[in-house]
């Protein structure tokens, strides 16, 4: 089976396809090509319409005599893409690609090459450890589970202490992201081995968190978000977080030492919490996202956030570092929000670093950049 519009598209295709660098062992597809356009393919000899589902569309994908489906999508913009396949109207993951947690369930996940990947490679050079943290929250009455990189010679060097960055993923996305499909650790490997980044710990949580007893308070009414949302998961990053990790690690454990950064929803927690507790953080870091979002409105700085931003100068003298980065393809409400959250810092004299990722839009070679940026300017 095929149509016109299929042949029109392959002849116009160029047919350099490899499989991608996120399949599983041994698969074939999904591919990508030097225009970064995605093949998929996938068996299916029974079903009646099978399509890719990547970047916001759905593309037809034709079967032949033995069963198999092939078609090729738009390029694509570089970078790490979640992606799905539509088999007679079931959303399903591809058994070709390996499984990343994102869009609040695992599924397939694809790598477009980028031009600069080169940052965050696999490369011959000491390689530090991306530790699995188990621990029971008592606030929350269950068991948690947080990433810790710790820097190639930690181990080597027991007489050393380090500081800390505490790194936060987006909705939709858990304490697996930043070590997974943000390549965390390797970008650190990389900086800390050609000398452009402070040797340091990296904390990945998850970034949701419900208190049984305030959930409860809130049964009879609408949901709020003090039960499960960011003020709930301040509580054990603050109470029990950040003590369980000065006292199990060799950390820096001032606030001089230690910093927080986060993506979308990350980025917002981050800007809440930090601000809420600058006593006990100098470092701060925005990925896509600030405190003001989803609004594009402008804001005055006396009154937001209980006029926390309205003393310029005495924030410039408590933080450290205050970064913003957005990529040039975002898609809106985030380049309105991020500018009137600009506009606000601008307006009360708070310094801050802004950083544009080119080319790219809310998705993970936004965030790599970022933090390849962002990691440079810590602690130093």
């Amino acid at each position: 089976m095929t149509t016109i519009g299929a042949c029109l598209a392959q002849s116009t295709v160029i047919d350099d396809f490899k499989p991608a660098s996120s399949n599983q062992p041994n698969k074939q597809y999904p591919q990508v090509n030097s225009e970064r356009r995605v093949k998929a393919g996938i068996t299916a000899p029974q079903a009646q319409k099978v399509q890719l589902d990547i970047g916001g569309k759905r593309y037809d994908l034709t079967k032949d005599e033995k069963g198999l489906w092939t078609g090729i999508s738009d390029p694509q913009d570089e970078g790490f893409h979640y992606y799905q396949l539509n088999i007679d109207g079931a959303q399903v993951p591809d058994p070709g690609s390996l499984f990343f947690y994102g869009a609040s369930r695992w599924g397939s996940g694809i790598e477009i090459p980028a031009k600069d990947q080169d940052f965050y490679a696999l490369k011959n050079v000491p390689h530090g450890q991306v530790r699995e943290h188990l621990y029971f929250s008592k606030l929350t009455e269950a068991w948690r589970r947080c990433f810790v990189y710790t820097p190639p010679d930690y181990d080597k060097k027991p007489g050393v202490r380090y500081p800390v960055l505490y790194l936060q993923h987006g909705s939709g996305e858990d304490e697996t992201g930043w070590a997974v499909q943000g390549k965390a650790n390797l970008i650190l490997d990389n900086l800390i081995a050609e000398k452009k980044a402070v040797p340091m710990i990296i904390v990945i949580d998850k970034g949701y968190a419900t208190i049984p007893s305030q959930a409860a308070e809130q049964k009879a009414g609408p949901p709020a978000r003090g039960a499960g949302g960011i003020s709930a998961f301040e509580q054990v990053l603050i109470k029990e977080i950040i003590p369980m990790i000065d006292a199990e690690y060799r950390t820096l454990s001032d606030r001089e030492h230690r910093g927080m950064a986060g993506l979308s929803m990350g980025a917002n927690q981050t800007i809440q919490i930090t601000m809420n507790n600058l006593d006990i953080f100098s470092y701060i870091g925005a990925f896509s996202g600030t405190s003001n979002y989803p609004s594009t409105d402008p804001i005055d700085p006396a009154t937001f956030s209980n006029g926390k931003f309205k003393d310029g100068a005495a924030l410039n003298r408590q933080i450290k570092l205050f970064w913003l980065g957005l990529g040039t393809k975002e898609p809106s409400p985030f380049p309105g929000s991020v500018g009137a959250f600009r506009n606000m810092l601008d307006k009360a004299g708070v310094k801050y670093v802004y950083y544009e990722s080119p080319g790219t839009a809310h998705e993970w070679l936004t965030w790599r950049r970022d933090l390849f940026q962002f990691a440079q300017l810590l602690f130093k």
